[in-house]
Formats: C-alpha cells, sequence, structure tokens
C-alpha cells in the first residue's frame, strides 16, 4: 500500500472480508483515495460488483497457513482456486486492463494443501489468461517464498522467543527457504504488471538462507548472541528446501536478469503434444531452488535483517513485540 498510494491513481479500491483490517488502515492512512469493499473472493456478485470501472487488480487473497489448509483442505480449496477463478471471472467481465495474481513457492512440487491449491491456482490463471487473449484484459502471475517479517513469518517468532526467554524454536537446521524483503515482494509484482503478458509467470532470483542461519542473524540483531536454540524436527507438509521453478520451467524460461519469466504453455488440446512428443532440453535443467541458489552466511543473513522495517522498530522499542510487517 504504501508504493501505491504514492501513485496518481484516482481510486485505490481494497477488497476483503477483514473489516477489522480494513478500519485499521482507513484510520492509519486516512487518504480519500482509499475506497473499501467489503466482500469474500468466494462469492462471485461481491467481486463482480466490486471490480465495476477498475483499470488494474493485484489479486492477493489467499489461505496461506500450512497447517489450517491441511485440516480444512476445501476451504483452501473455495479460497485459493475458485476464489482466484471468480476474480478472474469478474476482471474479464468488466474488462479489466492487468490482472497479477500472486502464488508461492509451495506451488512447485507440492507436498501440503496448501501448495496445492495455489498450484491448482495458478493451472487456473493461465487457462483464464488463454481465455483472455485477443481482449482487453492481461492475465498474469508472480512466485515468491518468504517475506522476511511478514505476518505469520517466522522472525516475529523468534523476536518474540527472544522477548519471553525462550529457546528459539528451528526445525531441521538444513533447511533453506527464499528471503526478500517486502519491499523487493512488492518489486516483483511491480515488474510483472509493466511487463507481463497473458499467462506470464515471474520469479525473482532470490537468495536462501538455512534456518540456523536466520535463527543465528536474529539473535546477532536483537544482541544476544547466546540465546538458546531447540531443534524441534520438520514440522507436518514441510519441506528440506522450496523450489521456485520446476526443471520444465526452467528450460524455457527467459532470463530478465534480477527475474525469470516463464511464458505459458499454450499448446491445444491436442492429445498428441502432450504424448507424442518432448523437449528434450529439459533433461539439461536443474530446478531453481533454495538449496541450489545463493545461500547467504550469518553475517549476510544479518545485513538483511538489519535493513527490515520490523527489525528496526523492534531494536527502536526494545519493550514493544511488533506485529510483523
Amino acid at each position: 500500500m504504501k508504493r501505491l498510494i504514492n501513485e496518481p491513481f484516482r481510486e485505490i479500491r481494497i477488497f476483503s472480508r477483514d473489516e477489522k483490517k480494513q478500519e485499521d488502515q482507513r484510520l492509519f492512512y486516512r487518504d480519500k483515495r482509499l475506497r473499501y469493499y467489503l466482500g469474500d473472493v468466494r462469492d462471485y456478485r461481491s467481486i463482480a460488483g466490486a471490480t465495476q470501472g477498475v483499470d488494474y487488480i493485484f489479486h492477493a487473497a489467499a489461505l496461506k497457513q500450512v497447517p489450517s489448509c491441511e485440516f480444512h483442505p476445501m476451504e483452501a480449496v473455495k479460497t485459493n482456486v475458485m476464489g482466484t477463478d471468480n476474480v478472474l471471472e469478474a476482471a474479464r467481465a468488466n474488462r479489466v486492463s492487468r490482472v497479477v495474481c500472486l502464488s508461492t513457492d509451495k506451488a512447485v512440487y507440492p507436498i501440503n494443501a496448501m501448495g496445492i491449491s495455489k498450484a491448482l491456482m495458478e493451472k487456473v490463471m493461465i487457462a483464464q489468461s488463454r481465455l483472455a487473449i485477443g481482449s482487453a484484459t492481461v492475465i498474469c502471475g508472480t512466485r515468491y517464498g518468504n517475506v522476511l517479517a511478514s505476518r505469520g513469518s517466522v522472525i516475529p517468532l523468534f523476536v518474540d522467543q527472544i522477548r519471553r526467554g525462550k529457546p528459539l524454536t528451528i526445525t531441521d537446521p538444513a533447511m533453506t527457504r527464499f528471503v526478500m524483503s517486502l519491499g523487493e515482494a512488492v518489486d516483483l509484482v511491480l515488474h510483472a504488471f509493466a511487463h507481463g503478458h497473458n499467462g506470464d509467470l515471474f520469479v525473482q532470483k532470490a537468495p536462501a538462507a538455512t534456518v540456523e542461519t536466520l535463527a543465528q542473524a536474529v539473535k546477532d540483531v536483537m544482541g544476544v548472541a547466546d540465546h538458546p536454540l531447540k531443534v524441534i524436527g520438520t514440522r507436518h507438509g514441510e519441506k528440506l528446501y522450496e523450489t521456485l521453478l520446476s526443471r520444465e520451467e526452467m528450460a524455457v524460461a527467459e532470463d530478465q536478469g534480477a527475474y525469470y519469466r516463464v511464458p505459458p504453455d499454450n499448446r491445444d488440446l491436442n492429445y498428441a503434444a502432450f504424448v507424442e512428443t518432448g523437449n528434450a532440453e529439459v533433461a539439461e535443467h536443474a530446478d531453481f531452488n533454495s538449496h541450489n541458489t545463493r545461500i547467504l552466511d550469518r553475517a549476510e543473513m544479518a545485513e538483511t535483517l538489519l535493513r527490515l522495517d520490523y527489525i528496526k522498530r523492534v531494536r527502536e522499542n526494545p519493550a514493544d513485540t511488533p506485529e510483523g510487517d
């Protein structure tokens, strides 16, 4: 929102089902251009009404927590899959100019319900983008890993554990995750917005860090280098590493410097194209994952953390534990 509010938009609409967060945001920004719409992406009528007269949509509505989606997979399907289809149907019907859908690295080779639902969301996005070809609407997407210090992420948990004098709980010390700041996540979305064609998917060439390195770096920036760690083991639905692009996608990806662009597979429903032909280049590529990208060491991770607004607030107000960005 901080980035969008500085742009010369006549109106910015916020559509969600959370009236409390809408009110908090309204009071924080107090900008007359911000208009709030209460509704749910599961309800086509509510999203269709809210998108009338809209030029651009950034679609971030999703159930994102792995444990809750494991126990309630159909809820993940209703929001992440069917909700996305509703958004894109409404966008095409209302002749919205551009739509950017936000996805996650957990959609690649998924092993949990959240990742599976986001993988299917991407398929819905690509299918809808085929229907949009030649129309007024461009539909594209982004895929990214962990946004540092975002709500529900591990850094606010580590800070809270330090505040309460509890050991930092880590799963597998060798587990790796992509890392990016909120600003970098916004940059990726805006890059897709500026350069995307129908069905395109964009990822950042993000670095990664081990869970242990991240925990040690949090201790360093908090000034508690001797704070204890506790290994609790891999949790249900977790991978040793995450993947941003499969090897099939890497075989067709376009290198755009800081980003990869993956064009859509626009073959028609001709079974011969799927059964009788192949792509030898796939075997020449590895996937792009958090084990084979650039791995940050402890000092680099600490330097990255010190640039985060969340960590700056924590260090400036030692008695408080602010919520993640």
